[in-house]
C-alpha cells in the first residue's frame, strides 16, 4: 500500500483525538511509594543528537511528536509532556518506523531515519497524530509486571480504539505482544520495559508501529 492511501484510509471515519478516559483492565503500577512527575517527553527529547545511525533510539517518533505539537500545540499529545498525568505509551524504535516505511512504499532497502521521518511527515499532520495517540494508553502506570500479567487484555488507547495484550512464552522467557488494528502485519513486540521507570509515565519499546487500521 502506498503511502499517500494510508494517509487517505486514516483519515477516513473521523477518529477521535482526545485523550479517552481510561478503560484498561490491568493493575497498575504498584509501588511503596509516590511516583515521579518527569514526562517521557523530557525523556524523549534529552537525545539531542538527532537522526544518527542507532536504529533502538526514538529520533523519528521524538521528531514525530515535536511536529504534531508544533503544528497543533493543543493536540491531546500533549499529554506526553505533563509528568503528572498517569499514562503508559508503547515508544517504537527508529528501526519500527523504518520498516513501516518500506512496507508502505514497497521499497527493496531501509529508509534512513531522516527518509523515514520524510515519509511519516508526508501523511499529514492529522494522520501523525492519530498514530501517535494509538500508542498511548492514559491513565494507568502499567509496569513489566503489571504487563506480564495482563494477558488477553484490552487497552483503550487515547485514540478511543483498543489493542489487545498477547503474552506468550518461549525459549526466552515470557514476551509481550500488542494486537493492533492490521490483521495481516506482524504484532509488534516489546524490546524493552520500563523506560522512566518510578514516574507516573512510563513507556516500553516496541519494535513495530502500531497500526490503527487493517491494511491490505
Amino acid at each position: 500500500m502506498k503511502i499517500a492511501r494510508l494517509a487517505a484510509r486514516l483519515a477516513v471515519g473521523a477518529m477521535a483525538t482526545a485523550v479517552a478516559a481510561t478503560a484498561v483492565a490491568v493493575p497498575a503500577q504498584a509501588s511503596g511509594r509516590d511516583l515521579g512527575n518527569r514526562s517521557l517527553a523530557a525523556v524523549l527529547t534529552r537525545d539531542t543528537g538527532g537522526f544518527d545511525h542507532n536504529s533502538r533510539d526514538f529520533d523519528v517518533l521524538t521528531a514525530a511528536v515535536l511536529a504534531v505539537l508544533e503544528a497543533k500545540p493543543d493536540s491531546p499529545v500533549k499529554v506526553l509532556t505533563d509528568g503528572t498525568v498517569a499514562l503508559t505509551a508503547f515508544v517504537p524504535t527508529d528501526a519500527a518506523f523504518r520498516e513501516l516505511v518500506r512496507d508502505l512504499t514497497g521499497a527493496h532497502r531501509l529508509p534512513s531515519e531522516q527518509a523515514a521521518f520524510t515519509a511519516v511527515a508526508g501523511l499529514g499532520i492529522d494522520t501523525v497524530e492519530n498514530v501517535l495517540l494509538y500508542h498511548v494508553v492514559p491513565g494507568a502506570t502499567i509496569d513489566r509486571k503489571a504487563a506480564l500479567k495482563a494477558d488477553g487484555a484490552d487497552l483503550t488507547t487515547a485514540l478511543g480504539a483498543t489493542v489487545e495484550v498477547d503474552v506468550r512464552h518461549t525459549w526466552f522467557g515470557r514476551q509481550v505482544r500488542l494486537v493492533d488494528a492490521d490483521t495481516s502485519d506482524r504484532n509488534a513486540r516489546v524490546v524493552v520495559f520500563d523506560i522512566n521507570r518510578g514516574n507516573k509515565q512510563i513507556a516500553h519499546a516496541v519494535d513495530r508501529v502500531l497500526r490503527p487500521i487493517d491494511l491490505p
